[in-house]
């Protein structure tokens, strides 16, 4: 949808209104940490940051905006990458941030449920479970400055899905202002009800363009008691699906963590962060950095070396490091978490999210570094991701020694073709960052137009003002 035309500039009458309300401290400087998105692709516009202390605070500055019909961006962690936290036209914004929200209200170990705020860090929240003796399972890159609210607003994926599920699938309970300042307040703990529509689920995901997450209860998991984390060298893309077919027949759900990373990744490391140690194994086109855990009795470590002698000796990968002690996992893992700083520091040309099933994985890999080697044949690709749950990030950069600008004029047609591809696969054009602003015009070419049209008809019943997140998600 475009950006009502009823919407007004945030002016300094407005804001004095809202200071008011919120007191010291809860509105500042629209400094440009709030505006610039992490890629640099975005620099938005804002009168001010809003920064409200609880939920009664976000309802008072909801109903404000909506009165005055001021526009009101969203703002978690900031670590989104598709242009869903920058508002860069239309009538000057506010931006609400969630940063002083940051209580961790409870955690019930009967239940076994933390209920966390939105502006709780992802690393604070893992932590007060491991605290508590439980596991919360969401982890990514980003978690020491990503929030909850912002990863459940987009649905947040990471690199344990295929054991445990997007942000979605551990959130059992929301609290939320809607867009005319009334609260949503469903808390619940409950892994079971049916009472009428499930707008917990309608709202993750929204990207702040239907409600203001405020609070979220979320499942706790039992923390594991014996862990293996294997680096492993191979050939190619299918025999890595090959690896992942005979780990789950051999360890089922016990995998937690199935990482596909090219060698194109391991050489930037070297070229923009060469203090990030590789692991030594042999040099191969490809690797596979997996994680398997379960709790105390189940043998773990040993089944998954003998899945992976067994793999050795059908020539399914080429060697494997097995993580010796807790810094060395952590040596493996930061290999894989540093990739896309990488990727930032060399400037991509495209980047592309994308999910594609399982069996059109190796398809999809082909094709498309054939397509991109059709616009030009300098162009790099870095191919990494949760292969396990068929998702890619998929991107192109210039050859060494060019910058990102310089190929400007083929992005547009770099995107395309990736897109267009994954589309063509059944897969998705956003696997795990959102639509934000960045993707709204795929949304018109690859949604189904049924589904659009509904998305349209929800977001004109439940802000029927356009004042939230205006311009994301919906074209």
């Amino acid at each position: 949808m475009s950006v009502s035309p009823e919407l007004r500039d945030a002016d300094a009458a407005f804001l004095a209104r809202i200071e008011a309300m919120l007191g010291k401290g809860g509105v500042a400087p629209a400094e440009p940490r709030y505006l610039e998105e992490p890629r640099g692709r975005y620099i938005g516009r804002a009168a001010a940051v809003l920064r409200p202390s609880g939920t009664a605070e976000v309802q008072e500055i909801v109903r404000a905006c909506a009165e005055a019909r001021v526009a009101l961006v969203p703002y978690s962690g900031g670590t989104g990458l598709v242009g869903g936290q920058v508002m860069a036209e239309g009538p000057l914004p506010v931006l609400l941030s969630t940063e002083r929200m940051h209580a961790v209200r409870d955690i019930d170990l009967i239940d076994d449920v933390l209920v966390a705020e939105a502006g709780v860090i992802l690393a604070d929240a893992q932590a007060a479970a491991r605290e508590a003796g439980r596991l919360f399972p969401l982890s990514l890159a980003s978690e020491g400055s990503a929030r909850i609210g912002g990863l459940l607003a987009t649905n947040a994926g990471g690199v344990n899905v295929v054991r445990y599920g997007n942000a979605r699938a551990l959130c059992l309970g929301i609290e939320a202002v809607m867009a005319d300042g009334s609260l949503l307040s469903d808390l619940t703990r409950l892994h079971k009800n049916n009472m009428g529509f499930d707008l917990r689920d309608l709202l993750i995901g929204s990207e702040g363009t239907l409600g203001i997450i405020c609070a979220a209860s979320l499942k706790l998991f039992p923390a594991p008691v014996e862990t293996a984390t294997g680096w492993i060298a191979l050939d190619t893309p299918a025999r890595a699906l090959e690896l992942f077919g005979l780990a789950r027949e051999r360890l089922g759900s016990a995998i937690e963590a199935f990482e596909l990373v090219g060698a194109q990744g391991i050489a930037f490391l070297g070229e923009k962060l060469p203090g990030v140690t590789v692991p030594k194994s042999a040099a191969t086109p490809w690797y596979v950095l997996a994680e398997v855990a379960d709790g105390a009795g189940s043998d773990v470590p040993a089944r998954f070396e003998a899945m992976l002698a067994e793999a050795l000796e059908r020539g399914t990968i080429e060697d494997v490091l097995i993580a010796q002690n807790v810094a060395q996992r952590a040596a493996f893992w930061t290999v894989r978490e540093q990739i896309p700083e990488a990727n930032r520091l060399i400037g991509s040309i495209s980047s592309h999210d994308i999910s594609v099933p399982r069996s059109r994985l190796v398809e999809f890999i082909e094709r498309g570094g054939a397509a991109i080697h059709a616009i030009d044949p300098s162009l790099r690709i870095n191919c990494f991701g949760h292969i396990g749950d068929g998702n890619l990030h998929y991107n192109v950069f210039p050859p060494a020694g060019r910058s990102r600008d310089d190929f400007e004029p083929v992005r547009g047609r770099v995107k395309e073709a990736v897109h267009d591809l994954a589309h063509a696969l059944g897969g998705s054009v956003s696997a795990e960052h959102g639509i934000g602003r960045l993707k709204t015009g795929d949304m018109t070419r690859y949604a189904d137009p049924g589904r659009l049209a509904a998305m349209q008809a929800i977001k004109r019943a439940l802000d029927p003002r356009g004042i939230l997140n205006p311009g994301a998600v919906l074209p």
